[in-house]
């Protein structure tokens, strides 16, 4: 993907393994992929970017459930972008962030399928950046109209070839 390239992490936070009655999609097959990607952008050196929501109850700053999930701990001095809407760039310095670090390009992954992520790619489509939502490595909650599995393949469906393209896990390399 060459070096103008960013591993975009987006909400993968404590909170959303925390919620009672409630699991996310395929949460331990996405987990797995997440944390391979993070080490595949690691080994490549790849800038990796964190956006951590930070708004009420759950997503409160400094709240347990408010960390990045243990699972994928940023190293010292990694970028992490706190947002306080859907939007990561909305209000926040991921745009400069990303413009330090020369990015064009940004891997996608993270939760919630049809929110956060959903509204950052087309968000990031329309300022001019190249993504890759990477198709299994997003996941979400039943919302009491679709499944979160639809809910899934809906966005990727959706997002797919109009927004970012779309590639599984294994075949992302940095």
């Amino acid at each position: 993907m060459g070096n103008s390239t960013a591993l975009l992490i987006i909400d993968v936070q404590e909170a959303m393994f925390s919620y009672p009655g409630q699991k996310l999609y395929d949460e331990e097959g996405v987990m797995e992929r997440i944390v391979s990607l993070q080490q595949k952008a690691r080994i490549a050196r790849t800038p990796i970017v964190y956006i951590q929501h930070s708004e009420d109850e759950e997503y409160t700053k400094g709240w347990p459930t408010w960390q990045i999930s243990h699972r994928i701990t940023p190293q010292e001095g990694k970028v992490i972008v706190e947002k306080p809407t859907w939007d990561a760039f909305h209000r926040t310095e991921l745009q400069d962030e990303l413009q330090k670090l020369g990015i064009m390009n940004l891997v996608i992954c993270g939760m919630q399928s049809e929110f956060c992520l959903d509204t950052t790619i087309r968000r990031a489509y329309s300022m001019g950046y190249k993504s890759v939502l990477v198709s299994d490595a997003h996941s979400t909650f039943d919302n009491g109209v679709l499944s979160s599995s639809e809910i899934v393949k809906h966005h990727n469906a959706v997002i797919g070839g109009r927004f970012a393209q779309l590639r599984a896990e294994s075949e992302v390399q940095f």
